[in-house]
């Protein structure tokens, strides 16, 4: 059974707001060889339409080799749409989902290949209250947004997490690796 990652960038007070970091090298480095090793990503509208920005630079280098990589493999890793307003898509390896996130989610899980990496924070959310997300890659960059979006915005159930894992990049972010320790509790 493949299993559902969550991998998203998140400033240091939980916001998820690709305007308030700068991935450097080693960041994007990092994330071109998660793609590379996905078997497909999960997005909604939002995050789907931010990323691409990606085409752009496979059509027109930028020179910068992490950044142009990057794209490279951002443009080949198949890509499920989540969207109640996009009626098509015209990017080679994207796909509209066609069927609620729960019901896709569960059939993916069962197919055969490499893991689903999750990276939109209401997919993100929205997984995390169906309980379908066997790990999360939270990227904490050395910066205070102070207002943004949330990651964790209208979860109402603690979850409880066990670090497995963690990654230091020279620039400051740290990735934090976890998996739910199968706590759940409601709080009122």
């Amino acid at each position: 059974m493949r299993k559902i990652i969550a991998a998203i960038n998140m400033t240091l007070d939980g916001f998820c707001d690709h305007t308030a970091i700068i991935p450097d090298d080693e960041i994007h480095q990092h994330y071109a060889d998660l793609l590379s090793n996905a078997g497909t990503v999960l997005y909604g509208r939002i995050t789907y339409q931010l990323m691409e920005f990606w085409r752009t630079v496979l059509e027109n280098p930028t020179g910068n080799k992490s950044m142009d990589d990057f794209a490279i493999v951002m443009d080949s890793t198949p890509k499920i749409v989540f969207s109640h307003t996009l009626k098509s898509l015209d990017w080679k390896s994207s796909k509209l989902a066609d069927r609620d996130i729960e019901d896709e989610v569960l059939e993916l899980k069962q197919q055969p290949g490499k893991d689903i990496f999750v990276g939109s924070p209401g997919l993100i959310v929205a997984l995390t209250k169906l309980n379908l997300i066997n790990e999360y890659q939270l990227c904490i960059h050395p910066v205070i947004a102070g207002s943004g979006l949330p990651l964790f915005k209208n979860i109402n159930d603690r979850t409880h997490l066990k670090l497995i894992n963690s990654k230091t990049f020279n620039g400051g972010a740290v990735i934090l690796y976890y998996e739910p320790a199968n706590e759940k509790t409601t709080n009122h």
